[in-house]
């Protein structure tokens, strides 16, 4: 049985919301939970069908998983080796997370190709590349991922490409080995320093987490840890926007430092956004005459957030003047658009990458789809500011991602509703 969301458009949104854990960095410590030798607990997991898929791979490879009211305790003494399968993996690419924590615990991993949304191509070369250079022999087999440790090599692993969890799958498997490696070219991303957060805490020697080079010592008798998931910067991006965009709105978000999105709130006081920003907490308030801005480009962090991309686009459609969008990481990730322009905004796709919006658009209801996670929120707040209704179809990429969305938005003043279809 699928779901969309119903959206009567045109609601202020007004008073407090905390922003739930972040997708990004539960996936990655859940993962890191296989390395211990006894049960960890998990603090401020979201609980996303995500989430949820990452649980269900771990209790087939033997691990019991218990949650107690917002702890996740997992305990992965009971882990056997086994090959993951498609079924398993297929839907979800943050199952690669798995391929560096069960390499160095039981010296082997194979896996199918993990699948997720469809946003461009996410080669796993830069995986591969990186557990070879530490000691691991890729075999060749037909649709699967296989991997051997035959040694581990103290080395300097330079990454074939910025990846974000590349950097995440070499660091679980090096905090395993008693070595010391240098990772050059590493992801810096909150979720990457929260995650060395707790492979520090496990145990392992970790320098320069939140840089590009990254100096880690491993330890052979990781423990187990409580620790906390960092809150998610992107949906306190996603609530900015609403609060900025939805005649009427002011919202107080906390639960995240605002330092994580500086990039951000660049782009904010370029529109001319209403808002003050507090270490873990920022005020935005519904802001008429909103201006347009040259260009919007995505980087790698602390750059402009490719997941803030999309949603940041229904911000030019209530701007004056021409924006330009440059999508420099996926070249899938503007199909979006084609959605925004049934509701009415005024936009021109050059090619896979680059797109102008021309606005202030009154937006208006109708049937939407999501094409993925972003994609999916975007439309939502699209809804928000529609006149009239508007039905978002496939929210399923939504719920792996955001914990209940429509409940968060409902107590702040929208009127969506779940049906099922």
């Amino acid at each position: 049985m699928s779901s969309k969301f119903v959206i009567h458009g045109g609601k202020p949104l007004t008073g407090s919301i905390k922003v739930s854990g972040s997708k990004n960095a539960a996936l990655p410590c859940i993962a890191a939970t296989i390395l211990g030798n006894t049960p960890s607990t998990l603090q401020n997991v979201p609980k996303i069908d995500d989430v949820f898929k990452m649980l269900e791979i771990l209790e087939y490879l033997g691990a019991k998983v218990d949650w107690q009211k917002d702890n996740l305790i997992i305990d992965p003494r009971p882990i056997i080796s086994k090959i993951l399968p498609h079924s398993l993996v297929e839907s979800l690419r943050a199952s690669i997370l798995f391929l560096g924590p069960l390499l160095s615990r039981f010296g082997e991993v194979k896996m199918a190709f993990p699948g997720g949304c469809v946003i461009g191509k996410r080669s796993v070369r830069a995986h591969i590349n990186a557990l070879r250079d530490m000691g691991a022999e890729a075999i060749e087999t037909q649709g699967l991922l296989h991997l051997k440790l035959k040694k581990n090599i103290p080395t300097k692993i330079i990454m074939w490409e910025i990846s974000v969890t590349a950097t995440e799958n070499i660091l679980m498997a090096c905090a395993n080995q008693n070595d010391k490696n240098l990772i050059s070219l590493a992801a810096s991303e909150p979720h990457v320093q929260n995650l060395c957060q707790m492979l520090s805490k496990m145990g392992a020697k970790i320098k320069g987490a939140g840089t590009s080079s990254i100096n880690i010592q491993g330890c052979k008798a990781l423990k187990g840890v409580t620790h906390k998931v960092t809150g998610d910067y992107l949906e306190m991006g996603l609530f900015a926007i609403a609060a900025a965009t939805v005649p009427g709105s002011k919202l107080e978000i906390t639960g995240v430092e605002t330092d994580h999105l500086d990039s951000f709130w660049n782009k904010f006081r370029e529109a001319g956004v209403k808002f003050k920003l507090e270490k873990c907490k920022a005020t935005v308030e519904y802001t008429k005459k909103l201006t347009s801005f040259s260009k919007l480009d995505t980087r790698i962090y602390p750059g402009f957030p490719t997941d803030l991309q999309a949603p940041f686009s229904i911000l030019m459609t209530q701007s004056h003047g021409v924006s330009r969008i440059f999508e420099t990481l996926f070249e899938s990730r503007l199909n979006y658009l084609y959605e925004l322009e049934k509701m009415g905004a005024k936009i021109e796709i050059y090619n896979p990458h680059q797109a102008l919006v021309i606005g202030p658009t009154q937006l208006h209801g109708t049937n939407v789809e999501s094409c993925d996670l972003r994609a999916g929120a975007t439309l939502v707040l699209a809804g928000l500011i529609a006149r009239g209704q508007t039905h978002v179809f496939n929210i399923n990429y939504i719920d792996r991602g955001h914990e209940k969305l429509e409940e968060k938005l409902n107590k702040l003043g929208a009127d969506i509703e779940r049906r099922e279809i």
